[in-house]
C-alpha cells in the first residue's frame, strides 16, 4: 500500500509547497503573468489529467507487487546491506533514465506521436510543480509506468525500498518542472537535470534538446542533445534561462 500511495502523497505535498513559493517572483524562471497567458491549458483540467494518470499508475503498482510478492518473506532472510541498497537504487536511476530518454526522444521525433500524445505535455509552456506529470494517458503509462515498473524489476530492489525510490523519483520530478531557481536548492547543486535544464526543453527553441530525464544528462550529452544555456537575471524580477547563442541558431 505505501509502494504505490506514497509517492502520489508526495507528489502533492511536494508541489503544494512550491504553489506556496510561486509567489516568489525573484526566484521565478518566468513571470506568473507569463504562466497564466502562455500556457495551453487551464490548471483544472492539469488537476485532472495527473489525477487519471496516477489512478493507472496506482492500478499497475498493485498488479506489479501483487505478482512480486511482499516484504514478508524477506524480512525473514538477510535484509541487504546499505551498500547494496545503494547500488540498486543507482541502477534503477539509470534504467529509468535511459528508457525516459529514448521514449521521450522518440515522442518527439514522431510526428504522429507528437501532435497526438506527447504535444498535451507541452501546452505547459510555462511549467509548474503539480504539471509535471500532465500528460495524455498514453504516454503516462508507457513513459513513466512501465519506466518504473522496469527499473524496479531489474534493479533488484524490494517493494519496502521502492517506496524511498519512487517517492525520490517523484520529488525530482516535480522540482524540475517547479518553475524555480531557489537558493540552496540540492537538486541544482547535486544534479545537472533541473529547473532551469528542463525549462530549456519546454520552450520552442529547446523543443529538440534536453530530453533527459529525471536524474542524469547523460544521454543527452552522449547523443548529441544537450543543449548548455545560462542563467541570467530577468529584468522586473526572477532568472531566465537562455540557450547559447551557437545552440540557438541550430
Amino acid at each position: 500500500m505505501l509502494g504505490t500511495f506514497a509517492p502520489i502523497v508526495v507528489y502533492w505535498v511536494y508541489s503544494g509547497i512550491y504553489v506556496m513559493l510561486g509567489s516568489l517572483e525573484n526566484y521565478r524562471l518566468h513571470s506568473k503573468k507569463d504562466e497564466d497567458e502562455l500556457n495551453l491549458v487551464s490548471k483544472k483540467d492539469v488537476v485532472k489529467g495527473v489525477l487519471l494518470q496516477q489512478a493507472v499508475q496506482a492500478a499497475v503498482a498493485t498488479v506489479l507487487f501483487a505478482v512480486t510478492g511482499n516484504d514478508s518473506e524477506a524480512a525473514q532472510a538477510q535484509p541487504a546491506s546499505f551498500i547494496v541498497l545503494l547500488r540498486q537504487i543507482f541502477v534503477a536511476m539509470l534504467i529509468l533514465d535511459t528508457w525516459q530518454y529514448f521514449m521521450h526522444r522518440y515522442m518527439h521525433v514522431n510526428k504522429f506521436l507528437y501532435r497526438h500524445i506527447h504535444s498535451r505535455h507541452h501546452r505547459l509552456i510555462v511549467p509548474y510543480a503539480f504539471g509535471a506529470l500532465y500528460n495524455h494517458p498514453l504516454e503516462g503509462l508507457l513513459l513513466d509506468t512501465v519506466g518504473g515498473a522496469l527499473s524496479f524489476l531489474f534493479s533488484g530492489m524490494s517493494p519496502r525500498a521502492s517506496i524511498f525510490f519512487f517517492s525520490f523519483a517523484t520529488i525530482k520530478t516535480v522540482d524540475d518542472h517547479c518553475g524555480l531557481w531557489l537558493p540552496g536548492n540540492l537538486f541544482h547543486i547535486f544534479f545537472r537535470n533541473n529547473s532551469a535544464y528542463h525549462d530549456i526543453h519546454h520552450q520552442l527553441y529547446g523543443n529538440k534538446y534536453n530530453y533527459s530525464q529525471p536524474f542524469f544528462v547523460t544521454w543527452d550529452r552522449i547523443l548529441g542533445t544537450y543543449m548548455p544555456y545560462s542563467l541570467e537575471k530577468r529584468t522586473g524580477g526572477g532568472f531566465e534561462a537562455r540557450p547559447t547563442k551557437d545552440c540557438k541558431e541550430n
